[in-house]
This record gives C-alpha cells, structure tokens and sequence, in this order.
C-alpha cells in the first residue's frame, strides 16, 4: 500500500446544511423504527424501551457533537477514521476506515437483497434478484452522477420517511382520544398491564440497548459528508442539533404511541423481519385507525427506506475508500477524483466488492451469513473510535496551549460525554449474544462477535508492519491543513 500519496482531482463542496440534517436523520429512521421497534416494546415493556431509546439517543448525541467539533475545526472526507490517524494512532485510523468500509460493503448489497424481498409483496412471480440488480445500479448512477445527486435523492427520501413518522403520530393520536378506530378512546393500561412498564428489569433494557443502537446506526456519516459540505463550521452543527431533538422526538414518541395502542403481550409485536410487513407496528396501528391499504402504504415507506439506506451505505463507502486512500492506507487509484468532484475507482471498486459479496448467497449461503456477521459490529466500534479521537483531540488541543474559545463549536459536556458514550458501547457490544456464551453455541459467537478479530487484525497488520504507536498529546497534528485532500466549491 502506497505510503507516499498525491492528490489527483478535488472532492467538490456543494452539500447544503437541508441535505446534511437529512443525510443524519435519514440515517437513523428506518427498518429500526418501523419494524424493530415493537419488538423493543416486548423486549422491556413500554417504559423499558422509552428509558433505552433515551439513553441511547443521549448517547448518539454525545457522539455527534464531538464529531461535530472535530469536524469543524478540520473537515475531512474519512472523518472519525482519519481524526483517529491524527489524533491517536495512524493504526487506528487505519483499522477504523477499513472495519467502516467492510462494513458498507457488505450493508449495501444486504440492502440491495432487501429491496428484493420488499418488492415481492407487490410482485411475488418475478425474482428477488431482478430488483436487487436493479437496486445496485440505480444506486451506482445516484452516487456517479455528483455528490449533490446523492444529497437530493437522500434529502427527498428520508423526506418521505419523516412525513410517514408524522402522519403516523398524528393518526396514533387520534386512536388514543377515540376519533379514529371507532374503539372509544385508550387509556394508559397497557402501561400497567401485567408485568408493565418494565419487563424483564434492567435486561430488558440492556436488550433494548442493541435495538436502539442498530436503529441509530448511520448517523455518523454526516462527518463522512461533513468534508463535502459548502459551509461545515455552520452547517454541521445545525444539522446536528436540529437532528438529535428530531430524532429523539420520533423515537419516543412512536413508542409511546404504539405502547398506548398495543399491549407489549401482542404476539404481532414479536416481529422484526423487514420483509413482514403486517406485522409491523406502523401497518396495525393504521389498521386500527380503519386504513385498509395499510400494508401497500408502510411497504412503500420501507421500499423508500432501504433504497435510502442502501444508497448511502454506498457514499460512505466510496468516501471511506478514497480517504484510506489519501491517507496511504490503500491504493492510490482509489484516491482519483474526476472532474464531477466523485471518487470514481473508489466507487467502482465498493460496486465490485459489493456485488461479489451479494452473489456468495447463491453459492454459498453460510459464507454470505459469515460475511453478514464480519460487519455486525462496526458500527459501534466506529462509535468508539469517534469517542476516543475526540478525548485525545481536546486533551491535545489544551496541551498545545489552545484555549477552548478557539474552537467554533464546542462539544457538549466534555469529557462526560465521550466517556459516557465509549463506556455505553462497550457495553453494547460485549452484550450482543450473552446468551450464546451461557449456551455455549460457539457457532453464534462467531458470528455475532466476528468483527472483533476482524478489527484487531487489521490494528495488528498495520502496527506491527509499520511501527505504528500511540501519538504523544504534544506530538498530536492540529493544523488544519487536510493530508492529501483538496475541495473545491460547487461554483468554482
């Protein structure tokens, strides 16, 4: 891998601060709340899972703000990944970007096979796989055409996402006063029915941890966009501000709704298969309501939302690519921007490794379920890799004779905040599967903790080969020149 890097071509700026909260809040509304969401309900009751989504919504915000700080004062395509290069260890940086990478290269075609089961409810004589192909290269052209392409077509998807949500309230509401379902008003018994509001104790809740932490999951990627944004120092922390309160706002009050609605008992509820559409808590809800054509409806909005997440995994991918390889960690190729500002090998090269991956599940089912699994996890390890590169940046920053006032947003509750989010991941992720662990079902651990191993081979791999150590405070980079990467606005 190429150590000695020049920039080829300019990443261009022209992604607004609308598209920047869209690309955030787009990113954590999706099969999570939809479907998941009920399931949540079942796992810890209702006031389980509002006090889980809560701690983990306060959490995601912690994350996002020091991102947000760290973005601001330098704005960088590769984000936490190349934050962690500078700022802690380049073998960090290094087995950050690509654990993030694997793990869009392989969310991307699992999105793509969704789209495929999704569209089976309307069309169940035509292959699954026919929508998929069609998926990979609808999404293939969004993100070849211009950044500002991707920015729309996410912008006016997750539009529909959040216009679903509040219909939904609205609609759940008038079911709770008794104007809508002809069932008389609801009252608030389901909050102390049977073992309600809290099922199963602090386990229940600690099971809800791992529902709301795949839910929020994408939410880092506005600091991945944050390097593409016209104006970062300003709309970075907008978007991160209006997108916490939105996004806790929508969370807590879906749940609140559908606990009011359905007892946490109801068997539908069970449910978190994608694909089933019936029984996701959005579809009985309207059906209470009297809508017939519930289900045609919510699978339109899961169709939007996968095609959403699908396209998206595919721009954080392509940017993780090309940074890994402005930064020296692959090859320089990947780094070649053309004359649209797009990364063009590097969004090649994630279209091949994505289709490879999607075409092992029709060879060879447990490898693509093995690959699944090799991903699982990297989304919380990434999280811990944006708390630890922000308690090193301040602490550096201080270190360096800095003052805080210098910095043009200031994260909030420093060092509370990214000590409380690395310590609630690393919880997270040690509780993933305990129960394979009491069972002893060493098959499932594999699967479930694969990302791990991955991850410190690949921290191993470049520290060993390289030298690599942790970057004394005083040593630490903070100029706010960006190692081989150049922008340039939309208008130039």
């Amino acid at each position: 891998m190429a150590k000695d890097q020049q920039s080829t071509g300019q990443v261009h700026r022209s992604l607004k601060t609308r598209h920047l909260s869209m690309i955030a809040l787009g990113g954590s509304i999706g099969t999570g709340l939809f479907i998941a969401s009920g399931s949540a309900i079942t796992s810890a009751g209702p006031g389980g899972a509002l006090i889980a989504y809560t701690i983990m919504g306060i959490m995601v915000y912690f994350l996002m703000t020091s991102l947000a700080e760290m973005a601001t004062y330098i704005p960088l395509t590769g984000s936490f990944a190349a934050y962690a290069s500078k700022f802690v260890s380049p073998a960090l940086g290094f087995a950050l970007g690509w654990n993030y990478w694997l793990n869009c290269a392989i969310t991307v075609p699992v999105e793509a096979t969704t789209v495929g089961l999704v569209m089976n409810f309307w069309f169940p004589h035509i292959p699954s796989w026919v929508f998929s192909g069609i998926t990979f290269a609808l999404i293939f052209l969004i993100n070849y055409l211009s950044v500002k392409s991707y920015g729309e077509t996410e912008f006016w998807l997750a539009l529909v996402k959040v216009i679903t949500v509040v219909v939904f309230l609205i609609v759940g509401v008038l079911v709770i006063l008794g104007i809508m379902g002809g069932r008389g008003p609801v009252d608030l018994q389901n909050f102390t029915y049977k073992k309600a509001p809290f099922v199963h104790g602090i386990s229940g809740i600690v099971n809800v941890f791992l529902v709301a932490g795949f839910s929020f999951q994408g939410t880092e990627m506005i600091g991945i966009a944050a390097g593409e944004s016209e104006n970062p120092e300003k709309s970075v922390p907008e978007a991160i501000k209006s997108t916490f309160w939105r996004i806790l706002l929508f969370y807590i009050c879906t749940i609140f709704v559908i606990a009011c609605i359905l007892p946490y008992t109801d068997k539908n509820l069970l449910s978190s298969d994608v694909t089933d559409i019936v029984t996701s808590p959005f579809t009985l809800v309207f059906k209470r309501a009297g809508l017939a054509a519930a289900a045609s409806v919510m699978n339109t909005v899961i169709l939007v939302a996968v095609l959403s997440s699908a396209n998206s995994w595919m721009y954080a991918s392509t940017r993780m690519l090309f940074s890994q390889a402005r930064e020296g960690f692959a090859w320089r190729m990947f780094g070649y921007v053309n004359k649209r500002g797009i990364p063009i090998y590097g969004l090649v090269g994630t279209t091949v490794i994505g289709l490879l991956i999607w075409f092992t599940q029709f060879i060879g089912p447990q490898a693509y379920n093995y690959l699944i699994g090799a991903s699982g996890l990297s989304g919380f390890i990434a999280w811990l890799g944006i708390a630890i590169s922000h308690f090193r940046f301040r602490r550096a920053f201080i270190k360096q004779g800095h003052d805080v006032s210098e910095l043009t947003y200031h994260a909030a509750l420093f060092p509370f905040g990214p000590l409380f989010a690395f310590g609630l991941c690393i919880i997270v992720i040690l509780c993933q599967n305990l129960d394979a662990f009491v069972k002893f079902d060493w098959q499932s651990i594999a699967v479930t903790y694969m990302t791990i191993p991955v991850f410190i081979v690949l921290y191993l791999y470049y520290k060993l080969k390289y030298g690599s150590h942790l970057i004394p405070l005083e040593e630490v980079d903070l100029s706010r020149k960006t190692k081989g990467e150049s922008y340039e606005t939309e208008d130039k």
